[in-house]
């Protein structure tokens, strides 16, 4: 008896066979690059007390198991990872993956909020500059766009808090919450939400401007294909030709964009999260990289590395979901 799988359930068997080499080889060629870096988890604990003789470094290294050759380092830390064991931060003095659980609502909620507007606002004004196609509005459009584009996130983020908050006042400087203000209930939604209006500007603005551009210009191409010429001779009013014929095909290179910049939005939310204090992933890899902790930055890695891996499955349904030529088997 030969059994049928849905055709869903078969591809997303066969994308997760085809992900476990890909996280492997990330996580042994991350591993070996932290190798190479100088210096260790030991030399920066060593670093913060202000040195130590050569008897205690010795000690700490053979505790840490740092005396072994880095193939049994290897081995070892990636029998743990099979077991979904990320190890002990000895920065921190907790499991690393009660640190990660900790730091990831914050950092999806960033980046999904960032992505959101991104996405949606830079579609919407690529669609509106496209239908205007090199009129004023659109070249203003455009404009704004590259603007945002050309601008540093760090310096983008630290004129927000030079205005919002330094002259105005109107918002909190950093941080994820009041901590003297113990809200509760819908005051505590609102008081997280205001702190995180200009990291979330901060970092949607700057990607608005891809969707912005790519979405004027799948506009302007879908527009001149043949179908929607025979739709518009047809009697199809433009709200229905852009609705139904053009957004829909217009909006395919765009989903491929979101799926791929999510690795990127990782990437950038280290800056916007130091600069506004967030307790979030990005923040915590910097100061993972500072004070050498090993065993935190490979957690990381390998956590962004599940989470794309994942956006990307996503982005390949809704994919096949707007265009009915793919067949997911």
């Amino acid at each position: 008896m030969t059994l049928h799988l849905p055709p869903i359930l078969t591809y997303a068997l066969r994308r997760l066979v085809q992900a476990v080499p890909v996280i492997v080889l990330i996580m042994i060629g991350t591993f070996l690059l932290l190798k190479l870096a100088p210096g260790d988890t030991v030399d920066a604990l060593v670093g913060d007390m202000g040195g130590a003789d050569a008897a205690y470094i010795a000690r700490l290294r053979t505790e840490y198991g740092l005396d072994q050759p880095v193939w049994v380092q290897l081995w070892l830390y990636m029998v743990k990872l099979v077991q979904f064991d990320f190890g002990w931060s000895f920065v921190y003095e907790e499991s690393v993956a009660t640190i990660l659980l900790e730091r990831l609502g914050t950092t999806l909620m960033l980046m999904a909020t960032s992505l959101s507007i991104a996405f949606t606002v830079g579609c919407f004004l690529g669609a509106f500059a496209a239908r205007r196609a090199y009129s004023l509005t659109d070249n203003v459009i455009s404009t704004v766009g590259l603007v945002f584009y050309a601008t540093p996130s760090f310096f983008l983020s630290l004129m927000m808090i030079l205005l919002f908050s330094v002259q105005l006042g109107w918002l909190p400087v950093g941080g994820i919450k009041t901590v003297a203000g113990f809200y509760t209930g819908w005051d505590h939604v609102v008081d997280v939400a205001r702190h995180l209006i200009m990291p979330t500007a901060a970092l949607s603005l700057i990607y608005l401007s891809f969707y912005l551009r790519l979405m004027r210009a799948s506009v302007l191409e879908v527009a001149d294909l043949d179908f929607v010429r025979t739709a518009r001779a047809k009697g199809a009013g433009e709200t229905r030709l852009m609705v139904h014929h053009i957004m829909r095909n217009a909006l395919l290179p765009v989903i491929t964009l979101l799926g791929m910049q999510f690795s990127t939005v990782l990437g950038g939310s280290v800056v916007v999260e130091t600069i506004f204090s967030l307790p979030g992933l990005g923040q915590l890899a910097y100061q993972s990289v500072i004070q050498r902790d090993m065993n935190m930055l490979m957690g990381i890695i390998f956590l962004c590395a599940i989470i794309v891996v994942v956006v990307n499955f996503l982005t390949d349904l809704l994919y096949a979901r707007l265009d009915s030529r793919i067949e997911l088997a």
